[in-house]
């Protein structure tokens, strides 16, 4: 299977939003539309990339910093084209752009309901906290 691995543009945003839309245990809001992603990437460049196969995008990882942590947010891989390493491709991507800008430490939030997605993580050696509550609030 031939795949191929680039930057996330604005461009990408209908066929990008699909995929998330159609992924289970992700969680979409205000701050998704196609405005606040591009806040979003015009904030970080070069840290959010696509999967590409015949000519569609089949994964995501939307992902920026603060300065001080990375952040990882809506990794997505079309359910048919899964453990194929595409997701790990795409973290690894991110990661290293991370790195590169001096980011050492990187989070992501996951639904206490999304248990595939958990698998997923820790799988992958991320480490699960229990010690740190989010609390949120629309403004």
């Amino acid at each position: 299977e031939m795949y191929t691995y680039r930057e996330m543009k604005i461009e990408d945003y209908q066929e990008v939003y699909s995929l998330w839309a159609n992924t289970d245990g992700m969680g979409l809001g205000e701050s998704d539309s196609e405005e606040g992603i591009a806040q979003y990437l015009l904030r970080n460049p070069g840290h959010s990339f696509v999967c590409e196969h015949d000519g569609r995008i089949v994964g995501t990882v939307l992902c920026g910093h603060d300065g001080r942590r990375g952040y990882i947010h809506h990794v997505a891989v079309a359910k048919e084209l899964r453990k194929n390493g595409i997701a790990r491709t795409l973290l690894s991507k991110s990661l290293d752009s991370l790195l590169e800008a001096g980011i050492k430490k990187c989070h992501l939030m996951v639904f206490g309901s999304n248990h595939s997605g958990q698998q997923f993580w820790e799988h992958n050696g991320w480490q699960r906290r229990d010690d740190i509550l989010i609390y949120s609030k629309s403004i």
